[in-house]
């Protein structure tokens, strides 16, 4: 007997992500950042995005609530408040209705409190 061998469905089958990471760099302490992860249906059907689950309440991830339909690019903004200082790796896990595999989004930086933030600026502006 041959057994058929089952598949799990992953999200990178249905959609193609421009980036699935982003680094912010340096940030001020207490200033809000976002990025926009684009990303394109690649599939031969519309596409919803079921979730999108950030990995801590500092990151916000804003989704479309609407299907995407084929070919239509759209967007995953991931917010971040920035409130606490040193350096961060956060994820937004992409959850598409109908797949099992998620994907995942990734954002990186560091946090500068504001006197150092100065400094680093300083610094940049002095290298040119």
């Amino acid at each position: 007997f041959a057994q058929e061998a089952t598949v799990a469905k992953k999200a990178e089958d249905f959609v193609k992500f421009k980036t699935l990471t982003y680094d912010f760099g340096k940030i001020k302490q207490n200033t809000p950042v976002t990025h926009d992860f684009l990303f394109t249906n690649t599939s031969d059907r519309t596409v919803v995005i079921e979730t999108a689950q950030a990995s801590c309440g500092c990151t916000t991830p804003v989704w479309p609530q609407a299907p995407v339909a084929q070919g239509k690019t759209e967007k995953i903004t991931a917010g971040f408040n920035a409130a606490t200082a040193g350096k961060f790796g956060k994820t937004i896990t992409v959850k598409l209705a109908g797949v099992d595999q998620p994907l995942v989004l990734t954002i990186t930086g560091e946090v500068l409190t504001g006197d150092d933030y100065v400094k680093y600026q300083k610094e940049k502006a002095t290298k040119g």
